[in-house]
């Protein structure tokens, strides 16, 4: 089963097939990609700016942040990461 959504311009806004969400820019690059379970964000999600480059990998349960997250900067190296619990930061590392 495919569930879809569009821009005005035609271009699918989100797509879900099986239990894979794609979110998509008016530009048709991904934006967001990843598991849905009952409905809600779980399990490891891809980010990705409008260029097409990725800006943040991070995990959900249940819908809220829970377990690692990376952000990347836009030449790709790592930014910082951090860690949630139940949607709570508890640790956090910045890379300069």
């Amino acid at each position: 089963m495919s569930e879809e959504s569009r821009f005005a311009n035609g271009q699918a806004e989100t797509m879900q097939s099986g239990n894979i969400l794609t979110h998509y820019y008016k530009t048709g690059i991904v934006k967001s990609q990843g598991p849905l379970k009952e409905n809600l964000m779980d399990g490891q999600w891809h980010f990705y700016r409008e260029n097409g480059t990725l800006h943040q990998v991070g995990t959900f349960k249940k819908g809220v942040k829970h377990g690692p997250w990376v952000r990347y900067n836009k030449v790709g190296a790592v930014e910082y990461e951090a860690l949630f619990e139940e949607g709570k930061e508890v640790s956090k590392r910045l890379y300069h």
